[in-house]
């Protein structure tokens, strides 16, 4: 019998048989046929169908009755060891359906295989609202989250690099010095001695005893490459005395414990000027070591103004600060190389210490590319295994795009798609399979020169029999996939849905929003605008720029592009940010606790409290939850939570408020008809309108309102938590805060980031009018539909790193289409179909 025999009689299974759902219902894709069927196929002489083993009837991944967020009783099949990508408008569902859902069960699940005593220090998971989850595998999540802001934390640090080089270096290295940690930044050299006294056969035994532990740190800036110097003029006006507000530290105002912990400590007079007191009262009041005191009742620990400062702020990273602290630290605090280890982090014994002439200091700050060459150089047998090992991670860095960092690089300076290609370093080389990966939008960031690199990587994750579930808005990466499941078909309480699930070329036809705009091309414009003058820029030289001159056009579009790490963050935030009338919009995230939300975050709350404090005569303090007008019930959360230690934490509906979060009294209070929960419960566009004319209108609140509805954000409620937006929902909502600054050149870091297709349109519009304004926007963007739509193209390149770092085209859109002499100019001419 012939193979087509075979064939026809598995045709005639009934439609729901699993065997016909997990073969046909799923897509295939070439060379990933199951082996085992063609083998069945072409040997079987008999007209049965093959026998199908249990094991290998749980192929799919199943939801039903999905619930969380915005979802809507959703329920879909995912086919595993397929690429499934999720798609739809940004607040849609995706990332509640992929990350709230799925990869969230997965991991609760496993942490529920440990012992109740280790749950106990981990963190505890809730089960996603979902009625049924089968078919579920590990999970592993690589996010868009940055990573470790710390001081401390670097690429090497954040990767197995910098151990395995610390080890290389301790085996190698001559002089020797030590162990692993005296080639550790965070280590530091101590010794000590003294008498121990302890039982032995009966006696106590007393003999001296002493230690020393080589570490790596440099002694000067304890291992973080800086040192700082504090202008004291910053911290406190010694014209006044510390209970008239001297202290200018943000958070040391207002009487709050901070400032009390200075006005109340007795060791200075609080009501004397500072410019009068004595060197000890200084000494007290800037310098004096810590020590434990009562403060109104509650201990707590005094230290000096300048070591609390040091401790509190500038050990922290200065991307991970909130903004006004930010402005603070950068107005206070000088920043400046450490003299001693020249920025290395290491002590003098770990840099004398080489191979063949290079020391780990070196190594460190060499780019990954150069390091791997020299890694790979190194012919010594007696760590054969450590040179692979260490050769194959920094090989890895190369082939996802990031041979141009160093391991020495911060790894709070690192962009959201660096940050997430560092996290799948460690996963390339893994012997995993049958693993559940899940990536957040892993083009973000990419030059549509490196996108068809990281399409290659997912696609080989997923030949080694992984199941790998991305959420995408890029056309070029929707396309590889094996199944598609688009959300909609709006966003917030519109979305929740899911619209269309099947293959790619079934959602170019299916006419959801998605599929209508999977092919959008845009088109050249047909004049651009003429710019009214230039930002000159000279010289520039941060990071891998090479001396970079270039004449930026204002009263323009002007987009800067370049392959990932070729200078652009550089050359702009480096030369241009810091300037007089520049706002600045970067891809930093937005940190907010649940009791934050779309009013709290953008300023919206203040006049809408100050409307209604008012039109009802009374403070404006009543109309916030984390204030007067907290419900006392549940202290303005609005629910109640118990904590069930190792097992999920329970939360209810807090009975008194119903989740309303005031206090019964303050919703007495009315304005235009509604009390403030229930203005807190509108969507931005409802809330535009009420706030626009009659009884509530309030110009402050219209205008913040306004500039949200312009971002694609007016399906939002204002009173929505944080913590429940997409990553692109909190992209918008940072840029609708900073499009208030008064500033004449707005600089943008990637806009478009986690936007879907048919949002580009209407943030290029927003663009269009901002410059119309009188504005200048210079934007860093790998979009082609941005870059189309621009006046002005700065490419950056031609490589990363060291390759990288010069200006290789200036001029316009038609022109660098036109001209193809760059990796930028051959996609956007193939985009724009010219």
């Amino acid at each position: 019998m012939t193979v087509m025999d075979v064939t026809i009689h598995q045709t005639f299974l009934p439609p729901d048989d699993p065997r016909l759902r997990s073969d046909h219902d799923r897509p295939s894709h070439p060379g990933n046929q199951d082996r085992g069927d063609t083998m069945s196929m072409a040997t079987r002489t008999d007209t049965q169908p093959p026998a199908q083993h249990a094991g290998d009837s749980h192929d799919l991944i199943r939801v039903h009755g999905a619930r969380v967020n915005n979802l809507k009783d959703v329920s879909v099949e995912i086919p595993k060891r397929r690429l499934t990508v999720f798609t739809g408008v940004s607040g849609s569902g995706k990332s509640s359906l992929v990350f709230g859902t799925i990869a969230a069960e997965s991991q609760r699940l496993i942490n529920e295989t440990y012992s109740a005593f280790v749950q106990g220090f981990m963190p505890t998971l809730t089960r996603p609202d979902v009625d049924v989850l089968e078919g579920l595998t590990t999970a592993i999540l690589v996010d868009q989250q940055r990573m470790g802001a710390d001081a401390r934390s670097t690429v090497g640090t954040a990767t197995d690099a910098n151990a395995m080089l610390r080890i290389l270096f301790s085996r190698l290295g001559q002089p020797h010095i030590g162990s692993p940690q005296a080639f550790s930044f965070n280590v530091a050299s101590i010794s000590g001695a003294g008498a121990v006294t302890f039982e032995r056969g009966g006696e106590t035994v007393k003999e001296r005893r002493s230690f020393s532990i080589t570490g790596g740190m440099c002694p000067r800036c304890e291992g973080r490459g800086t040192v700082t110097d504090i202008d004291l003029t910053q911290l406190f006006d010694d014209s006044k005395s510390l209970a008239g507000g001297a202290i200018t530290v943000p958070g040391y105002k207002g009487g709050g414990w901070n400032s009390r912990l200075y006005i109340e400590s007795g060791f200075v007079d609080p009501d004397k000027p500072i410019r009068r007191y004595t060197k000890k009262e200084m000494h007290d009041f800037l310098r004096h070591d810590p020590v434990r005191m009562k403060i109104a009742g509650i201990n707590m620990t005094y230290e000096g103004l300048i070591p609390r400062i040091q401790r509190s702020m500038l050990s922290k990273d200065k991307e991970a600060m909130q903004p006004h602290v930010r402005e603070f630290v950068d107005r206070a605090v000088t920043f400046a190389a450490c003299p001693e280890c020249g920025g290395t982090r290491l002590s003098e014994a770990a840099r004398s210490s080489r191979i063949k002439g290079t020391s780990i200091a070196e190594a460190c700050t060499m780019q990954i590319s150069d390091l791997a060459e020299w890694v790979h150089g190194l012919d010594e047998p007696s760590v054969v295994p450590l040179l692979v090992a260490l050769g194959e991670t920094l090989d890895s860095f190369v082939e996802i795009g990031l041979g141009y960092l160093s391991l020495d690089r911060p790894s709070g300076t690192l962009s959201g798609g660096e940050a997430q290609r560092v996290k799948m370093i460690g996963h390339l080389g893994s012997s995993l399979t049958d693993v559940t990966y899940v990536f957040d939008e892993p083009t973000i960031g990419l030059h549509p020169h490196d996108i068809q690199r990281m399409n290659d990587l997912l696609l080989r994750l997923r030949d080694k029999g992984n199941t790998v579930l991305v959420v995408e808005h890029k056309p070029e990466a929707i396309e590889i996939a094996d199944h598609v499941i688009d959300l909609g078909p709006g966003a917030g309480t519109a979305g929740g849905e899911v619209v269309y699930e099947g293959t790619v070329d079934g959602l170019r036809a299916s006419g959801t929003k998605t599929g209508r705009h999977l092919d959008d091309r845009a088109s050249l414009k047909p004049s651009v605008r003429t710019p009214s003058d230039v930002l000159e820029v000279r010289g520039a030289s941060t990071h891998n720029l090479q001396d970079v001159d270039v004449d930026i056009p204002l009263g323009a579009l002007v987009v800067v592009t370049g392959v990932a790490g070729s200078g652009k963050s550089s050359l702009i935030h480096g030369s241009v940010s810091g300037r007089d009338g520049v706002v600045s919009v970067g891809q930093s995230p937005i940190r907010g606790s649940r009791r934050s939300n779309p009013a709290t975050y953008t300023g919206l709350l203040e006049p809408i409290r100050k409307a209604f404090a008012k039109a009802n005569g009374v403070t404006p303090a009543l109309f916030s939850a984390n204030s007067e007008g907290a419900c006392p019930n549940c202290n303005g959360t609005g629910v109640i939570y118990t904590d069930l230690a190792m097992m999920a934490g329970v939360t209810t509906v807090c009975e008194e408020c119903e989740g309303k979060r005031f206090g019964a009294s303050v919703l007495d209070y009315h304005l235009g008809g509604r009390d403030i929960s229930g203005v807190l419960a509108m969507a931005v566009t409802q809330a535009q309108e009420f706030f626009g004319a009659g009884e509530a209108r309030t110009p402050a609140a219209h205008a913040i309102l306004g500039r949200l509805a312009d971002v694609g954000l007016g399906y939002l409620s204002l009173g929505q938590p944080l913590t429940t937006l997409s990553g692109g929902e909190r992209q918008r909502l940072r840029l609708a805060t900073q499009m208030a600054a008064n500033g004449s050149i707005y600089v943008l870091d990637e806009p478009t980031a986690g936007l879907h297709l048919a949002d580009v349109e209407q943030l290029l519009d927003r663009l269009d009018r901002l410059v119309d304004s009188g504005k200048s926007v210079i934007v860093i963007e790998h979009h082609q539909a941005v870059m189309a739509h621009a006046d002005w193209i700065i490419d950056l390149g031609p490589g990363a790193g060291h390759d990288g770092g010069q200006i290789v085209f200036e001029g316009t859109p038609a022109d660098i289409v036109a001209a193809r002499s760059t990796l930028t100019g051959e996609h956007l001419a193939a985009y724009v179909g010219t």
